[in-house]
């Protein structure tokens, strides 16, 4: 009989530290819900100590949620388990997740501590926290940093101490899949009560061996793999649930089961992109625009002649219809919201009705409409209204003449135009904008991106303000790409001004 592998998905929680990447409450539940329905075991929905926003998307996503057991994550303080615990209040099935660093780096530097003190708050944070749910994770945070031994004793503490599960992770990305792997063998075969818990991993991607140091995890003895979609977190990501799951699919001989639909794992894929403003890069693993092109002559022989010559997953299998809708300007509401419904988004009818107004406008300039394109089109409708909205943009622009731009705003309701040039139609636009804003605003990041190839395409504009200190994300897309960075720069302004 196949082992069971249970998913821990930390999309909402680890993969939402990604900078520009922030979600409201609705748009977690929207995503929380698409989570449950893929299959994953568990769902880490936030850190609520850490502010309002989160505390209260815990709540939500607790009610919203049948199944999954939902997690809360806290750091080994009293005040954080007690507000994780309130916030898990209408959970079904709840779980605290709480711990503290245990290597060398954490103790000396972080906490300026020692290794036999560590190990007491350790234990007595997972006591604490059994007051309040049954279920109570522990991690140990820089566990791929920490020497074998030591770690030990901090994993048969705390599990005497009731902790259900504990978590091993790779905090930095440093680990190699083999000495990751032994770390884990070394736990197995050490800790006297190792059979009353479950071992986890949390493995992060900065040397692109996430994926490979989860599985060699897993080929040792982990029972609970922690992963994000998308591969999305901090700094270079987490551990990619895709990834793992059909790694564990492919290969059979690993003997290893998850709950896992994987026929919903595309349409979770680019929900999840969309809402978080975060493309999939092209050549990424199972769901990326390339995963199953071809463009080799060789390779196009040999997959007609025999998928499996070059395919070592069937597309069906990961929710990607080979036979779609092809969409164009000539195609009606039920088709888009057809291919909506596939890739995971449900508009009311009115925003159905605008999104179908601009994938007319969009489908009359691109020859070929894309899922990409389509989910930037639904992303336009889905948001709360903004305050500022861009009414107008006409640009002047050439060889040997000065950029002009003028812009027309709608704030609140009320009309403004302002006119100035720039260095290039995009400084232009942004410098009439600051004009009506009268803020100092400054542009710290501006990214361009183009979504497919051809002069028609769409481009995606990431955009970074500063304003007061802090900073503020915008995004947008647009066939012209001065539009999309002005409204890109809008985005930023509405995240600020109220």
């Amino acid at each position: 009989m196949s082992d069971r592998l249970f998913i821990f998905d930390t999309t909402l929680r680890d993969g939402e530290q990604v900078p520009g990447c922030q979600l409201n409450t609705i748009e977690k539940i929207e995503i929380a819900k698409s989570l449950e329905m893929l299959g994953v075991d568990v769902i880490e929905a936030g850190f609520p100590v850490s502010s309002p926003g989160d505390f209260q998307s815990v709540v939500e996503i607790s009610k919203a949620v049948t199944w999954p057991t939902i997690c809360a994550l806290t750091r080994a303080v009293e005040n954080d388990i007690r507000v994780a615990a309130e916030a898990l209040q209408y959970a079904k099935h709840k779980r605290i997740h709480t711990g503290i660093g245990t290597s060398d780096y954490h103790i000396r530097h972080k906490f300026n501590s020692t290794r036999e003190e560590i190990l007491e708050r350790a234990i007595a944070c997972v006591k604490y926290a059994k007051n309040f749910v049954e279920d109570v994770q522990f991690y140990a945070e820089d566990a791929g940093r920490t020497e074998n031994e030591y770690l030990a004793r901090v994993v048969e503490g705390v599990i005497a101490a009731g902790a259900t599960v504990v978590n091993i992770p790779d905090t930095t990305g440093y680990c190699l899949p083999w000495e990751f792997g032994d770390k884990i063998k070394y736990l197995m075969e050490n800790v006297r009560n190792i059979d009353k818990a479950i071992i986890a991993v949390h493995c992060h991607n900065d040397l692109g061996m996430a994926t490979a140091n989860t599985i060699a995890a897993i080929c040792n003895g982990a029972r609970q793999a922690e992963v994000t979609i998308n591969g999305i977190g901090e700094r270079a990501g987490n551990t990619s649930l895709e990834e793992v799951v059909m790694t564990c699919k492919c290969h059979k001989e690993l003997d290893i089961e998850t709950n896992i639909n994987t026929q919903r794992i595309y349409t979770t894929s680019r929900l999840v992109s969309s809402l978080m403003n975060m493309p999939v890069q092209a050549n990424k693993a199972i769901v990326g625009r390339n995963a199953f092109a071809h463009s080799s002559g060789i390779h196009q022989d040999g997959v007609l002649k025999n998928r499996e010559s070059y395919e070592i997953i069937d597309p069906k299998d990961v929710g990607i219809d080979e036979n779609s809708i092809l969409l164009t300007a000539r195609s009606g509401r039920a088709a888009l919201k057809h291919r909506l419904h596939i890739l995971g988004i449900e508009l009311e009818r009115e925003a159905l009705d605008k999104a179908y107004e601009s994938f007319l406008k969009l489908a009359d300039r691109k020859k070929e409409i894309t899922d990409d394109d389509i989910l930037i089109i639904a992303g336009k409708h889905h948001v709360p209204n903004r305050r500022l909205k861009l009414d107008f943009l006409q640009v002047t622009s050439g060889v040997g003449v000065h950029s002009v731009a003028s812009v027309g705003l709608d704030i609140a309701g009320e009309k403004f135009e302002a006119c100035a040039s720039g260095n290039g139609p995009v400084d232009a636009a942004i410098s009439a904008v600051k004009q009506i804003i009268h803020r100092q605003m400054v542009v710290k990041e501006f990214l361009i991106q183009a979504m497919n190839k051809g002069s028609n395409d769409v481009g995606k504009v990431h955009m970074t303000v500063d304003y007061n200190g802090s900073h503020y994300y915008g995004f947008s897309a647009n066939t012209d790409i001065v539009a999309a960075s002005c409204e890109a720069f809008i985005d930023a302004i509405n995240k600020f001004v109220k």
